[in-house]
């Protein structure tokens, strides 16, 4: 089985060694297509204005200058172009995917592209507890990523679907089980602007997460890494809204 690798922290980030880790475990035929640089938050961008800088770093080891959906074109069209891979997948991110981060991620993203392209993809995320400091923060990833993986290419890929997993920030041996989740929702008021000021006085600002407390509904990814479960969540490309598209279809019956 070939196995493309990529992510959206860098090429050079401790997330993708875990993910190599994963893959190595899985097959001999492994090759890895990231970003030169730190792409958190690109979300699903492909660069249109910029060329791509391709560079080859290693064995089966090349960096893009450019997003992880750039890094998965280039992966598949390009560098695999002799032999497209059998799986894509994405990872492991520095922090959770869950809920409203599925709509900004970079390594939602590169599993996105692939399944666009035709690839199963996966894309692998590790949750930290910022009030716990493991030893090895993927840890969970490492240990438990060969079987997730494995048991989802054994469940198989619909059409234009992909798999989001989360691992919990906790140690290997204290996850509490695997759980197939929906994608959860949270109180987005903890998203905010801080500004500061530069040692000239001129303003600028950061985007920030606010930590706070909100109503986790059961049964979705946030409830799951929670309850220190890995979280398997199915995604797909299409996004209509069938409830909202039947409304919409009345509203618009005499147009």
């Amino acid at each position: 089985m070939r196995i493309l690798l990529t992510n959206d922290d860098g090429v050079n980030a401790p997330g993708l060694a875990a993910l190599e880790d994963i893959a190595n475990a899985l097959s001999d035929d492994v090759w890895v297509v990231a970003p030169e640089t730190d792409q958190s938050g690109a979300s699903h961008s492909i660069s249109l204005s910029d060329p791509l800088r391709l560079r080859e770093v290693g064995d089966k080891r090349f960096a893009v200058r450019g997003t992880p959906s750039d890094c998965v074109i280039m992966g598949v069209r390009h560098v695999l172009a002799d032999k497209r891979p059998d799986l894509v997948l994405s990872g492991v991110n520095r922090g959770q995917n869950v809920a409203e981060d599925v709509t900004y991620s970079g390594t939602i993203a590169g599993a996105i592209e692939a399944t666009i392209l035709g690839v199963p993809a996966i894309a692998l995320s590790q949750n930290f507890n910022r009030e716990r400091e493991l030893e090895d923060m993927f840890a969970a990833a490492r240990t438990h990523g060969p079987d997730v993986v494995e048991r989802i290419m054994k469940a198989g890929f619909s059409r234009d679907r992909l798999v989001n997993v989360n691992f919990p920030g906790c140690e290997a041996d204290e996850v509490e089980g695997v759980e197939v989740t929906a994608q959860g929702q949270r109180d987005q008021e903890l998203l905010k602007i801080e500004g500061r000021a530069d040692g000239r006085g001129n303003p600028y600002f950061w985007i920030v997460f606010g930590r706070g407390q909100y109503e986790i509904a059961d049964g979705t990814d946030l409830a799951a890494i929670r309850a220190r479960r890995i979280s398997v969540t199915p995604l797909k490309i299409d996004l209509t809204d069938a409830e909202m598209f039947d409304g919409l279809r009345k509203v618009f019956a005499d147009s």
